[in-house]
């Protein structure tokens, strides 16, 4: 048996053949939630870098990717931090690995629309009739020429013929939004949806600071039957935001009858603070019920191949017999924000929970 140290946590690898035991680091500075398990990913590393997209669209970063595919073709929605403020763009593949940018698919409000500061992080749903978008809206965010997003985060929708467009946003119509004194009462963002029994699952982020100040954050379910209505927010998280978790996207085993639920975990670093460090998994046969304790480790800086950073959102799509993961983050070690591109990472399927 051997043991080495790595930038991120403690290995015990046994044997040259045996799985790989990890231990993650003996505690955050804060006592927040571990995942001590992981799951195997082949990481293939940038494959979409920033900078490229028409009209300066994403010339200070692309990142939050969420793909579908349409006939034959990726449709790649992801935020671009470009020279108005982060918002939705466009690119399209036909392998995952080679990308045409299109530039936006959304613009900022005007001033006093829930859009005015950034118009991002869309997913999209299609009822068999059109598409729908469901993006974060908010009027807030930080100096240009980052101008990244802060809270309070709302969920808004927008729909089209087509997954590249031309979008119209719905402003008669708001989903869900924050709501003082629950646990999405400083966001309520939108993730991925799920359809079952004729009824539409949104995984949806939420967070909200508690009496000491300390943001806690989590995932819940809001529910509806019309894709263009409003929907009702579960009144408790599917977990709890000890957590410290957001964004989702989900995945069902037929092999096992089992949900897998993709997220982003919230690490904090003594000297960074806090940081999105790693794309966690967690799973269940009820998408009603969770086990916080079901999760394990998808990604971090250990085996991704080029980012030693921040690792952002991830978004889950099967690929023949293999299951492709991208994400976003920047070669190198970049905790920051900005200058993140999209990477991509396989899992091999039928996709099974890590043995505990």
């Amino acid at each position: 048996m051997k043991r080495f140290l790595t930038g991120c946590m403690l290995v015990w690898v046994v044997g040259v053949s045996a799985q790989k035991e990890y231990r993650a680091p003996e505690s955050y500075v804060d006592g927040r939630s571990q995942a001590v398990l992981r799951m195997t990913i082949d990481d293939e590393g940038m494959v979409m870098p920033c900078g490229t997209g028409p009209d300066s669209c994403d010339t200070y970063g692309a990142r939050e990717a969420v793909v579908v595919e349409h006939e034959g073709v990726y449709y790649l929605h992801y935020d671009g931090a470009g020279k108005d403020g982060w918002l939705s763009c466009l690119a399209t593949s036909r392998d995952l690995r080679h990308w045409e940018k299109h530039g936006l698919q959304l613009t900022l409000g005007e001033a006093g629309r829930p859009d005015s500061k950034s118009a991002s992080s869309p997913w999209l749903v299609n009822d068999g009739a059109k598409w729908h978008m469901f993006y974060v809206g908010t009027q807030f965010c930080t100096p240009a020429p980052d101008c990244i997003p802060a809270t309070p985060y709302v969920t808004l929708t927008a729909e089209a013929d087509h997954p590249a467009g031309p979008w119209r946003k719905r402003y008669d119509i708001i989903p869900f939004t924050n709501e003082a004194g629950t646990y999405y009462s400083d966001t309520a963002s939108p993730g991925d949806v799920v359809e079952q029994d004729g009824e539409y699952k949104m995984f949806f982020g939420a967070a909200a600071f508690d009496k000491e100040g300390k943001l806690g954050r989590t995932v819940g379910i809001a529910r509806t039957r019309d894709l263009g209505s409003a929907w009702t927010v579960d009144p408790q998280p599917i977990f709890p935001p000890a957590e410290q978790c957001e964004n989702t996207s989900l995945y069902y085993e037929p092999d096992n009858g089992t949900w897998f639920l993709f997220t982003n975990h919230i690490g904090i670093h003594p000297d960074r603070g806090e940081y999105t460090d790693a794309v966690w998994v967690y799973w269940t046969k009820d998408l009603n019920r969770w086990d916080p304790q079901d999760k394990a480790i998808v990604i971090d800086c250990q085996n991704s191949k080029e980012v030693k950073g921040a690792i952002g959102m991830p978004s889950v799509i099967r690929v023949g017999d293999r299951l492709a993961m991208l994400y976003d983050g920047a070669t190198g070690e970049n905790y920051g924000h900005m200058g993140r591109g999209i990477n991509l990472a396989w899992l091999a399927l039928p996709l099974v929970p890590p043995a505990k």
